[in-house]
């Protein structure tokens, strides 16, 4: 097989992800060089986060691309570092991952800035050092790295940037990655990792084993409920970004609102026991959903 090929195998084995995702990335109805655009970010997102997880494809293969050699190719710090770099090399010179290669286009048709980018990259080192967070302010303040770059990389895709719709897509985004924290709280436990605020867990009388059974017990359940209704609430003061945009991008973004709504709903319908995996919503419910944020109820 050709190098090419394979470095095409490679990418679109990180692409594929998409499907699993609680909202559509880059839905079929949005403009051609929007989904390519939106694809070509994903793409980025995915494959930090994928390094910062230790989940990259068996076989080395992001390593050698990222220039890293194999002897740390299980260095998540490392790649990293050679990820940066050529994060770098999207903006000033030729990428060598092939998914910056596919970044660089949207980059400079965007007029993209290397902020966002970095922030996915801080997030995921945090997540190397960092595996507990004592408050909810502590937590936000790594949204703020981890979640709230991708919409304002959505808003700079779609022309549509303004001081008040990244303060409303910063809402919706950061409620969606506690969401996201909620549905994986035994995977983020078998990484080592808590994303539920320590002073919260004192609250709610629940210590780190109690996350670790097969079920959880009534205090969980409660601090899961209680984590969920921020979530909730910081969905629907993110929710008016829907409203301040039109046409296609409406609907994408209220893709992004329902898919967030649609989540909460599939965790309270679980009874808030997230242990045994991940609660996942429904195609009907999130249909519903959409057609609630578009109709602007609460």
């Amino acid at each position: 097989m050709a190098t090419d090929d394979l470095q095409l195998r490679d990418a679109s084995a990180v692409l594929a992800k998409a499907a699993d995702e609680n909202f559509p990335v880059a839905p079929f109805f949005l403009p051609r060089a929007w989904r390519d655009d939106l694809m070509a970010v994903y793409g980025y997102a995915r494959l930090v986060d994928d390094i910062g997880d230790g989940d990259l494809a068996p076989g080395g293969a992001d390593a050698r691309h990222l220039g890293v050699d194999p002897g740390a190719a299980d260095d998540r710090l490392a790649l990293l570092d050679a990820f940066e770099a050529d994060l770098h090399r999207v903006f000033d010179g030729t990428p060598r991952h092939p998914l910056m290669r596919a970044l660089q286009p949207t980059v400079r048709r965007c007029a993209l800035t290397p902020e966002p980018f970095l922030g996915l990259i801080a997030a995921n080192r945090q997540d190397q050092l960092v595996t507990r967070y004592e408050t909810y302010d502590d937590l936000l303040a790594y949204c703020e790295l981890s979640a709230n770059p991708v919409g304002r990389l959505v808003l700079g895709i779609t022309g549509t940037a303004t001081p008040e719709r990244i303060r409303r897509s910063d809402a919706v985004c950061t409620g969606l990655q506690i969401v996201e924290h909620l549905q994986d709280v035994a995977e983020d436990l078998a990484q080592g990792r808590i994303y539920l605020p320590a002073e919260d867990m004192r609250r709610f009388h629940v210590q780190e084993r109690d996350l670790a059974a097969p079920t959880a017990g009534a205090s969980v359940r409660a601090l899961v409920a209680y984590e969920a209704e921020r979530a909730r609430c910081l969905l629907n003061e993110g929710t008016p970004l829907v409203g301040s945009v039109h046409g296609r991008l409406k609907v994408l973004l209220a893709g992004f609102v329902a898919g967030g709504r649609a989540a909460v709903s599939a965790i309270a319908a679980a009874g808030y026991d997230v242990l045994p995996g991940p609660p996942k919503p429904t195609k009907p419910r999130l249909l519903r959903e959409v057609g609630a944020v578009l109709r602007g109820e609460g």
